[in-house]
């Protein structure tokens, strides 16, 4: 019977527990009959062994609800474990489960009415646990809560459950503290920060054949390098090698003009390049012609800054010593100047007081800072081309009218592909996922051994009462199974439950449904 009732108990009994001594039958009643087939077996080598029998004791992380699954502590848990460690050890032992009283106690009636509750609920479940909390609670349970969050009912059964709720809380600081820090890395690459650079660019000249009976040729390169400290040096020339982490040559202009003598090559003498046509970045460019005359070739660059730079005009270059800078550096710039020459006006700091040189630029006594950027756009044009001339040579020996250049250029902050690279790598969490995923398989299996043990703790605590509620549940789970939910057996036994109007119409139906070789004599119709 009791394994019908639920899978889970086992049917090998176990020996007999000494009756509880307010159990015993009182005198001149007849012998009860011992109840060892409803008895639990004995709890060595299950699972939940420790639930029962072990008190509470400082056990390693995640002894009981880990298991064989449990990986080694990460650092993040060994420096929870160490912040707690006192905690715990001081965490008094909780109080075994009180045995109810006995069955002829005046609150047996209640006690058993809560078990025949309980039964019912475990007997719908699968597993055929049961869940001892109030109605009122169970409603409760049906919110879903977090994987990885314990329930009150549960951290209770396990003291070493304080350490995981040290753990879940620190997690979540951790997991905090770096979605602030990837916000602001978000932020900064909206905005990326830029550093200033010395582009050098090599314009010269190669030939070859330059006698017979090969036709004479002549090549052009020109080719630019970042330069930075510690730069290696390319032993078979003098340009320097290229540093991955800086733009390649090309994408530092918006067009090359090579503009080649005319009365020489009269079919094509000029050639251009745009980097809006460009497949990809180039680190130089070459022209390779025939000829075997020398000449000079104008070469023409149109910078690609990035952030745009503009050209200051003669007035607010005398103030500020530069020629061509972005609009955010002028204006800083200038503050800086206004503010080593104390010229804020100190009864409104909104306005600041021009001396000769800025009324130069403004034309004015005195501005207000908010028409500061208004007023040097006036200032600001475009920045001019750069114009090179490189003479051909063919004679000599190697690279012939070798040249430097050098130009300042802005770059990208170096680690900012790092950063980028960072943020892509947070949304990645393999091995955080595999970790969560293990922590709710055992949670799941800690919510399953606890219902094992409320179902066990209630047998134990009433046998009788508990199984016959058992049973009455699962009878009422065959009904609904079977259709039969709304039949009422105890009124069908009584005889006015068949004098009521709706009984003659049902009679005539059931009678029609009969096959026609049966007659109103046989079967149902001639009792």
């Amino acid at each position: 019977m009791a394994s019908g009732g639920n899978p889970n108990l086992p049917g090998a009994p176990s020996q007999p527990r000494p009756p509880h001594p307010q159990q015993q039958p009182p005198p001149g009643a007849s012998p009860a009959t011992p109840m060892t087939h409803l008895r639990p077996p004995s709890l060595a080598g299950s699972p939940f062994q420790s639930l029962f029998h072990t008190p509470p004791s400082q056990n390693p992380a995640f002894q009981i609800h880990m298991g064989a699954t449990s990986s080694p502590q990460t650092p993040f848990m060994a420096a929870a474990a160490a912040a707690v460690a006192s905690q715990s050890a001081k965490r008094p032992p909780q109080k075994p489960p009180v045995r109810p009283p006995a069955p002829g106690s005046a609150s047996a009636a209640s006690m058993a009415a809560a078990y025949k509750a309980a039964a019912a609920a475990a007997a719908a479940g699968s597993s055929g646990g049961v869940d001892l909390t109030p109605a009122a609670r169970r409603n409760n349970k049906k919110r879903k809560l977090p994987e990885k969050q314990l329930p009150d009912r549960v951290a209770a059964l396990l003291p070493e459950s304080a350490l995981y709720t040290q753990l879940l809380e620190f997690e979540a600081r951790v997991d905090a503290a770096l979605a602030r820090k990837k916000v602001d890395i978000q932020e900064a690459l909206k905005t990326p920060p830029s550093l200033q650079r010395t582009l050098r660019i090599y314009v010269f000249n190669t030939f070859a054949n330059q006698g017979p009976p090969d036709p004479p040729t002549w090549s052009l390169k020109i080719i630019g390098r970042v330069l930075e400290d510690g730069a290696e040096m390319d032993p078979a020339s003098v340009v320097p090698k290229h540093n991955p982490a800086y733009p390649k040559f090309s994408q530092f202009f918006r067009r090359v003009t090579i503009a080649l003598d005319q009365t020489l090559y009269p079919e094509n003498p000029l050639i251009v390049w745009e980097n809006a046509r460009s497949a990809a970045p180039q680190e130089g460019f070459e022209v390779k012609r025939k000829g075997d005359k020398e000449f000079v070739a104008n070469i023409r660059l149109e910078m690609n800054y990035s952030p745009e730079k503009f050209r200051l005009s003669q007035p607010l270059m005398e103030v500020l010593g530069v020629e061509v800078d972005t609009r955010a550096r002028v204006i800083a710039a200038l503050w800086q100047y206004i503010k080593a020459k104390k010229l804020q006006n100190p009864n409104d700091p909104s306005f600041f007081m021009c001396d000769p040189q800025l009324k130069k630029v403004f034309g004015e006594d005195k501005l207000k800072f908010a028409m500061l950027s208004q007023k040097i756009s006036q200032h600001l044009s475009a920045p001019p081309p750069i114009n090179l001339e490189h003479k051909i040579k063919l004679s000599g020996n190697g690279a012939a009218g070798s040249a430097c250049y050098d130009v300042l250029v802005d770059v990208p902050f170096p680690l900012q592909k790092e950063m980028m690279a960072f943020l892509a790598n947070t949304e990645k969490h393999k091995d955080i996922e595999a970790c969560d995923e293990v922590i709710s398989a055992s949670i799941k299996k800690i919510h399953e051994h606890r219902r094992r043990r409320a179902f066990f703790l209630g047998f134990s605590q009433s046998p009788v009462e508990f199984i016959n509620a058992l049973i009455a549940s699962q009878s009422k789970d065959l009904k609904l199974v079977a259709g039969e939910a709304n039949r009422n057996i105890e009124k069908e036994r009584r005889a006015d439950f068949y004098d009521q109007p709706w009984v003659e119409d049902a009679v005539i139906r059931f009678l029609n449904r009969k096959p026609a070789n049966e007659g109103p004599g046989g079967g149902a119709g001639g009792s």
